[in-house]
């Protein structure tokens, strides 16, 4: 697991397009806790310190709230669609020992059997796993395959189970590329026959 994030946050008490717009020129992000059937928790974070943060879409937080402490997971990152900045952050409150499912990365190891290719169909794949123990990503071996790899064949670590619905689609498409027959241009080919071809003489202008 990764080193402990401890973020701190204050209570945000004024909404609104135009506060948040405030909030995010004096270098917070505006964010909100839900979870465990409490009612929601309005925030805001620093924002370089969260930015780094979310950096992994699974990162657990320790958030420092004014001196109380609660552990979060980003479950929706809004970010500017020009410069890509963090503009708001929806986080789940979890509990240590409480399972959570996540979507993790998919690490693909090895190269396929000679002659064969691999497209990476799932890059991400649902795990259920204790929130104070989410891996970082889930492996899939495909040294030597020759056929395609399913989630039977992801390596899941200790504690983590799989949370997909569908178990037949692969994860690792395992393919033998084809040659293309490009062959020659037919429109040149058309072309250089009828510049070849003797011109017929023209009727036009002769006496009846």
């Amino acid at each position: 697991m990764a080193d402990k994030i401890v973020i701190p946050a204050t209570l945000r008490t004024e909404f609104g397009k135009g506060a948040a717009r405030q909030a995010r020129r004096s270098g917070q992000i505006p964010a909100v806790v839900y979870g465990h059937g409490e009612d929601p928790i309005h925030l805001l974070l620093p924002n370089h310190e969260t930015t780094l943060a979310v950096r992994n879409p699974n990162a657990l937080i320790t958030l420092d709230i004014e001196g109380k402490k609660q552990l979060v997971l980003p479950k929706d990152i809004q970010r500017d669609a020009i410069y890509r900045s963090v503009d708001h952050l929806d986080l789940l409150a979890v509990r240590s020992g409480e399972k959570v499912v996540v979507d993790a990365p998919v690490e693909v190891i090895g190269e396929p059997a000679s002659g064969f290719e691999y497209l990476l169909d799932q890059p991400t794949v649902a795990v259920e796993a204790e929130a104070t123990h989410l891996p970082e990503s889930i492996s899939i071996d495909i040294t030597d395959r020759d056929e395609n790899a399913l989630p039977e064949h992801l390596q899941l670590p200790a504690g983590v189970t799989l949370a997909l619905t569908d178990l037949e689609s692969p994860v690792v498409t395992i393919y033998e590329p084809t040659a293309q027959d490009l062959g020659e241009d037919e429109g040149a080919e058309e072309a250089e026959a009828a510049d070849e071809a003797p011109a017929e003489e023209s009727g036009e202008g002769e006496d009846a």
